[in-house]
């Protein structure tokens, strides 16, 4: 499990942090002071990439739809395949049961 390989105060401060904030306007003060505009959309997109993947769409669509290229679609197959299903268990909270195409 690679999640080890992460551990330390420093991230366990800010996942603390990401744990107490309250509700979606939180997220968005907490995030904007934490991260550029860059950096939330990309994390975005990556989570979009993963739901479009879990529901079985194709490459080209998610591309086409997210504006993700190729290499970063891989990435997030590779982490849904290999990792520590962390996009399963947290879109299946926030959308319920995937469906899958």
């Amino acid at each position: 499990m690679q999640i080890n390989k992460l551990r330390g105060k420093e991230l366990d401060q800010l996942f603390e942090a990401i744990l107490s904030l309250k509700d979606l306007e939180e997220c968005y003060q907490f995030f904007d002071d934490l991260c550029t505009m860059n950096e939330i959309q990309s994390l975005a997109q990556r989570l979009e990439v993963a739901r479009m993947l879990m529901e079985g769409y194709t490459y080209q669509r998610i591309e086409k739809d997210t504006g993700a290229s190729t290499a970063t679609i891989s990435r997030v197959k590779r982490c849904i395949n290999y990792g520590n299903d962390g996009y399963k268990f947290t879109l299946e909270r926030v959308h319920g049961e995937l469906k899958e195409k």
